[in-house]
């Protein structure tokens, strides 16, 4: 045969093979892989986007450090024999009125450090508080542990809100004083809170029960710190307080006991 008939030849047959597929799977599989098939569908190339910062807003100026010391004018003690309880960061629905059942059993009196969002989310537990004659005092609008060191002006909105908050639940409501988040007092914070009519809340005992330790061991850190006089800080917000609320009897009992618990003066 001719070198030109069967090239003929073979591009006949090469038509009839390509033409005898259905297009499925198997026949692809069988003949092997296809070019143009196993090509990826042309996609259109991804846009370049720069990093985009984690805040949408850039943070707000802090002004000033934090001071080496605790400044002047801080209420640390009751100065008398009798030694005050305090509740930071609630009211808390869980936590609060378990808190306050342990009190009026006990017959006792407390200070309530409240922050302003959990006030405005739970204005029947501030008025709680207020009837059955515990003492409030503010605690920030949101617990910011920076807020003593921003701008004069943004402190007193802060507690100028919170303290709408809390007269929202009570329009008559005292609010003898002010409490800095996680005790990171600057002068200027204390000056504020002096203006709007607060005096600055500290305290001399501190079992760390944020930190979530065994009811026990609360209770031997309030055993050990205490003193005549002292202010002892404990939380019904802001997490579990399920230890302090163990505790809260014994603590009760041994304090009334050794020293007498009275509201701060």
């Amino acid at each position: 045969m001719r070198p030109r008939a069967v090239l003929a030849s073979g591009l006949a047959l090469l038509i009839l093979l390509g033409g005898c597929g259905d297009g499925s799977t198997a026949d692809r599989s069988a003949a092997g892989p296809s070019p143009v098939a196993s090509a990826p569908l042309p996609t259109e190339p991804a846009p370049s986007v720069s990093p985009q910062p984690t805040r949408s807003t850039p943070p707000r100026r802090l002004v000033r450090p934090l001071p080496a010391k605790l400044p002047a004018g801080l209420r640390r003690t009751t100065g008398v024999r009798t030694v005050a309880l305090t509740f930071d960061d609630g009211p808390d629905p869980a936590w609060t009125p378990k808190i306050l059942d342990r009190l009026r059993a006990a017959r006792v009196t407390a200070t309530f450090c409240v922050v302003g969002t959990q006030a405005r989310r739970h204005p029947d537990l501030v008025r709680r508080i207020v009837r059955e004659g515990h003492q409030l005092c503010n605690h920030s609008w949101q617990h910011d542990l920076d807020l003593a060191r921003r701008p004069v002006a943004e402190i007193r909105r802060d507690l100028v809100r919170t303290n709408a908050a809390i007269r929202a639940a009570v329009p008559d409501a005292k609010v003898p004083f002010y409490r800095q988040p996680g005790g990171r007092w600057t002068r200027e914070v204390v000056t504020v809170a002096k203006q709007l009519g607060m005096r600055s809340l500290h305290w001399d005992v501190d079992p760390q029960d944020w930190g979530k330790p065994t009811a026990a061991t609360i209770i031997k850190r309030v055993r050990a710190a205490a003193r005549p006089g002292s202010v002892v800080l404990l939380h019904d917000g802001g997490g579990n307080r399920a230890a302090t609320l163990a505790a809260c009897s014994h603590l009760i009992t041994d304090l009334k006991r050794r020293y007498g618990i009275a509201p701060l003066r």
